[in-house]
């Protein structure tokens, strides 16, 4: 059958597959740094980026025949892609539950936001910083605060040991230092 006549589904199935699981009834914690970028984001793909798609579909259609127009073809899978990405993004700010972690500047104990400083038994230290599942840099030592890591610390204080399960077995960490940004100072 020619390629010309199958239908391509837009199912929200898709949308889905991309999506960080999130624990039962849990919510998506998100610093305001990261709402804003995730919202930047979708504000810059409905008014810029979609309507430049459109108008390049609309001109490459009405050139005649789309079978061949690489302009229509790219500019139709584009558009879908473009779609699927409004409504995660949509999607995930709708459940978003923004923490501010400044509020939790100068305490010593780990919540959502804590950059944490830990060593192991064998003198390795590490520093992470908690943040949302969909923010998270690991190259920036980012981790999210549904990974095994920040579950472990979370809540223990510095100077706590804390037990991590590890592929390689259980592992004791000690907390050295926790930090939180420090709230913004109006001038």
């Amino acid at each position: 059958m020619s390629k010309a006549f199958t239908k391509e589904t837009e199912s929200d199935d898709d949308d889905d597959l991309s999506l960080p699981p999130l624990p039962a009834g849990g919510k998506n914690y998100i610093t305001p740094q990261g709402y804003q970028r995730l919202r930047t984001e979708l504000l810059n793909l409905i008014d810029i980026e979609r309507p430049k798609i459109v108008e390049i579909v609309h001109w490459a259609a009405s050139n005649g025949d789309r079978s061949e127009n690489g302009d229509y073809i790219y500019g139709k899978k584009r558009l879908r892609e473009i779609d699927r990405r409004i409504r995660f993004l949509t999607k995930r700010l709708d459940i978003a539950e923004v923490a501010d972690p400044c509020l939790h500047h100068g305490h010593d104990q780990v919540f959502f936001g804590a950059t944490v400083t830990y060593e192991n038994l064998q003198g390795v230290s590490r520093t992470i910083t908690i943040k949302g599942i969909d923010e998270v840099d690991n190259l920036q030592g980012e981790v999210s605060w549904i990974s095994p890591i920040a579950r472990a610390l979370l809540k223990a204080r510095e100077g706590d040991e804390v037990q991590l399960m590890t592929p390689g077995g259980l592992e004791r960490l000690e907390i050295i230092k926790v930090s939180y940004p420090a709230p913004p100072t109006s001038h």
